[in-house]
């Protein structure tokens, strides 16, 4: 019987990687599938906070470049 990663097309890594997963007993596959999906949120809330953040640098542009606090640049 053959593996996905022997079927398939793919970096070595990758193919290392999977057949280390077929290895592996159902309920460690579960794990691993669970700590991948913990991976893929904490990726796509990342991204999303750093689009935040570029999306209101302009708002803030003119609330931190003003006179008044012109002293604190220099701290």
């Amino acid at each position: 019987m053959s593996s996905f990663a022997e079927e398939t097309d793919m970096p070595a890594d990758s193919k290392t990687l999977i057949e280390k997963i077929e290895a592996l007993p159902a309920e460690r596959i579960a794990e691993i599938e669970d700590f991948v999906d913990f991976i893929r949120l904490r990726e796509q809330e990342r991204a999303l906070t750093g689009a935040a953040a570029a999306a209101s640098t302009p708002a803030f542009a003119a609330i931190w470049s003003n006179p008044e606090d012109n002293v604190y640049d220099a701290l």
